[in-house]
């Protein structure tokens, strides 16, 4: 079930070249043993292994995620929904998207828009039913979809291959 496991890195700009390499190549696969990524960088197992623990210390790795593979399946339509909120109803609203499985992800931001919410669906018409349930929730006073037509980098799946038979590598 599980596929791959990712990293979560915060201050990227702040990591000098070695590290930056290390969170690259961890990027690509962060089941990489010490030995492999010590070859593949050129340094030896203690300053990986040093590196490593320094930068999960540090905070600048957050964390590792677990990639199933559910989550790698292409959905055919994807994008993202902006919406204003009226008043303070920003938790209640957000709860409320929670509850859809087609949203992938809620951020809160500034500007003109409350919230951007990720969603992914199969068809046209399905994610015409989900919007059409995410402006009946009292509260959201506007809202403004884009689809995505091509990701072109995204590290939620990175590295990851199905083979002919479909299986992820």
């Amino acid at each position: 079930m599980i596929i791959e496991i990712f990293i979560l890195i915060c201050n990227y700009a702040d990591m000098d070249k070695i590290d930056q390499k290390l969170v690259g190549a961890l990027r690509q696969n962060a089941r990489a043993s010490v030995s492999d990524l010590a070859v593949e960088l050129g340094l030896s197992r203690a300053t990986i292994r040093a590196r490593m623990d320094r930068l999960m210390t540090e905070g600048k790795i957050l964390g590792f995620t677990v990639v199933l593979k559910g989550d790698t399946a292409d959905m055919p339509v994807r994008g993202i929904t902006m919406i204003e909120i009226e008043g303070k109803g920003n938790e209640r609203i957000i709860s409320r998207l929670r509850g859809f499985p087609e949203v992938q992800a809620i951020h809160s931001t500034n500007g003109r828009w409350d919230l951007i919410v990720e969603f992914g669906t199969d068809t046209l018409a399905d994610l015409d039913k989900v919007l059409r349930q995410v402006r009946l929730i009292d509260g959201i006073n506007a809202s403004e979809t884009n689809l995505y037509l091509a990701t072109h980098r995204s590290n939620r799946a990175a590295g990851l291959t199905k083979t002919e038979s479909g299986s992820i590598l």
